[in-house]
C-alpha cells in the first residue's frame, strides 16, 4: 500500500539547480551528464523562480537548426513559476500529478526551501519496494484446483 509513504522517503536529496544567467548549453550538458529530465532554476537568494526541462531545451535545438545559433541564457528558455511538492506530500498524490500532467520531475520543498526533487522513477521505486514487501507478507497460495469429471449418460 502506497498511501502512508511520503515524498521525503523517496525523493532525491541531491539538488541540481540552474541560475537564470547560466549558459543554456552548460545546463543541457548537466541534464545529460546527470541523466535528469529537468532542474529547478533559482535566483541568487536561493528562491525558486522557474524550471528548465528537456522540453524547454528543445527550443535551443530548433534555434540551432533554423538559425544556426545554439546559445543563450537559461532565463530565455526556462518556464517561469514551478509546481512543487512538500516533503510531507503522499506518494499517491504525486503519482496522480504525474499521471495527469506532462511533468517528469517536481522540486521538493520544506518550509519554502528547495530540498530535492522527486521523479516518476522515484514513484515506481516506491511501488516496487512496497509490492515486494506486501508479497513477502502474504502466505503462499495453495492450489484450489479440483478435478471434475463429467460423463454423459447414454
Amino acid at each position: 500500500m502506497l498511501a502512508p509513504l511520503k515524498v521525503k522517503d523517496y525523493m532525491n536529496g541531491t539538488k541540481i539547480t540552474f541560475t537564470p544567467d547560466m549558459d543554456v548549453l552548460r545546463a543541457i550538458h548537466q541534464l545529460i551528464e546527470f541523466k535528469i529530465s529537468g532542474a529547478p532554476v533559482i535566483d541568487h537568494h536561493g528562491n525558486l523562480i522557474g524550471f528548465l526541462s528537456e522540453k524547454d531545451c528543445m527550443q535551443v535545438a530548433l534555434n540551432a537548426a533554423y538559425q544556426g545559433e545554439a546559445a543563450g541564457k537559461v532565463s530565455e528558455f526556462m518556464h517561469d513559476g514551478c509546481n512543487t511538492v512538500d516533503v510531507e506530500t503522499s506518494i499517491i498524490e504525486v503519482a496522480e500529478t504525474f499521471l495527469t500532467s506532462a511533468y517528469k520531475c517536481l522540486p521538493v520543498i520544506k518550509e519554502n526551501r528547495l530540498v530535492g526533487s522527486i521523479t516518476r522513477q522515484n514513484i515506481l521505486k516506491a511501488l516496487e519496494k512496497t509490492a515486494n514487501i506486501e508479497s513477502a507478507k502474504k502466505p503462499a497460495k495453495q492450489s484450489t484446483k479440483q478435478q471434475i469429471h463429467v460423463s454423459s449418460s447414454s
